[in-house]
């Protein structure tokens, strides 16, 4: 399967470490191989000689929007449709924060007053949600993933959804739950963390009008390999823009960077045309260059079939995982699959429910060098990022998890000792 993988010779693009099967890319990406050399080049020549010429002589004022049109390059964006900037939290308070208030303009009755997610979304969406919400006298509702039909109605301003469940690797469709929330007059935020450079997202759906995202965001340093705490993403749909130009709407960061003209220093403030108004401060130099780096890695596979075959080869990937768990590792009591078998519904990575020690085993596997993460209550997750992910890594990180369940290795005391992050 390696010797037929068409994605094979992507793997060189990494900073591998030796004897290590890394499956944790859902978490952090691995290091691009030419990222330390670029991020040197930035410090010592770019910062260290050219000092701040650099902004005009480097590009660097360039960056957020240059790193933005790559990123939208995967994830069915257009040109000038992205920036590169903030963090996955900020973006989604300023999406939210524009969507709530073009629903209030719209809503003369009021009755629009529902903000409605998936009860087990990221912490980080559903803190930034119950705040906005109670800021604006708003309802947050939680429901299960099957259950959002359901409570579709209009009563609703904002779905606030991720495209990939981070616990349980369930993948929803983003243009069926779109197209559903806006035939109740709802506004759609979706959150990409988990899918952008993963899958083959489509921002504007199908080509139909309905079924379009309204918003997007996602972070940089998951499946797009931009380093720990990189810089995120903000996407807008045109109408959205288009409805804040109308409203006179400003995103609710008003900072210098997504002014008409920053270096005008001049008030009041004018926010820049289209997604530059969704800047805020002084663009991350370092750090974006670091991201640049990693958006190339998954860019590097348009001439192998782009994000098409990267999903081809998630889906083996995960495929022969689910296969292999169950076929080596039959009989281990209280062992499940928590992750969707059918396609559609599953995004790039498996997680196992493992109440009696998932912590423990995960903490086994990485002391044999197989790396993967746990997340409470019992959830053992293994992210499966084809660019460097090799089948033979599957086949070797499954022998390795058998062995552990089947010695009950993981119970010893060394295991069971919780860091800060887990």
């Amino acid at each position: 399967m390696d010797a037929q993988d068409p994605l094979r010779l992507l793997r060189k693009n990494f900073s591998l470490p030796s004897g290590q099967i890394y499956l944790d890319g859902n978490s952090l990406g691995v290091l691009p191989s030419n990222a330390a050399a670029r991020v040197n080049a930035v410090v010592t020549t770019e910062w260290g000689r050219d000092l701040i010429q650099s902004w005009n002589t480097a590009s660097w004022i360039d960056l957020p929007t240059r790193v933005g049109d790559k990123i939208g390059r995967l994830i069915g964006a257009r040109p000038s449709e992205v920036v590169a900037c903030d963090s996955t939290s900020v973006n989604l308070f300023k999406a939210l924060s524009v969507l709530i208030a073009l629903q209030r303009a719209a809503d003369a009755s009021g009755q629009r007053r529902v903000i409605l997610s998936e009860r087990e979304n990221f912490p980080t969406d559903l803190y930034i949600a119950e705040q906005l919400a109670r800021a604006n006298g708003m309802e947050i509702r939680w429901v299960e993933h099957d259950e959002i039909p359901q409570h579709l109605n209009d009563s609703l301003a904002v779905v606030m959804l991720t495209q990939v469940n981070y616990r349980t690797g369930r993948l929803l469709d983003m243009a069926a739950l779109s197209r559903a929330a806006h035939a109740v007059g709802a506004l759609v935020v979706w959150d990409l963390a988990h899918s952008a450079g993963a899958l083959d997202v489509q921002l504007h759906g199908t080509g139909r009008a309905d079924d379009a995202a309204d918003m997007a965001v996602g972070c940089g340093y998951k499946y797009l390999n931009g380093g720990p705490g990189a810089p995120a993403f903000i996407w807008a749909h045109p109408r959205i823009l288009a409805r804040m130009t109308e409203l006179e709407l400003w995103q609710p960061l008003s900072g210098w960077m997504g002014h008409a003209a920053p270096f005008a220093f001049e008030t009041p403030y004018r926010p820049a045309p289209g997604m530059a108004a969704f800047l805020c401060g002084t663009p991350q130099v370092v750090a974006m260059s670091c991201l640049e780096c990693g958006v190339d890695t998954v860019l590097s596979a348009q001439a192998v079939g782009g994000m098409a075959a990267i999903r081809a080869k998630s889906l083996a990937l995960t495929d022969l995982f689910i296969r292999l768990v169950e076929e080596r590792c039959v009989g281990i009591d209280d062992l499940s699959i928590h992750t969707p078998r059918v396609h559609a519904e599953r995004g790039s990575q498996v997680s196992l429910l493992y109440p009696p020690g998932a912590y423990a085993v995960i903490q086994a596997l990485i002391e044999k060098g197989v790396v993967g993460d746990f997340r409470s209550p019992g959830v053992m997750r293994f992210g499966f990022t084809p660019l460097y992910v090799r089948y033979v890594d599957v086949w070797d990180a499954v022998e390795a998890l058998r062995e552990i369940l089947a010695s009950g290795s993981w119970r010893q005391d060394r295991f069971q000792k919780k860091a800060v992050v887990t």
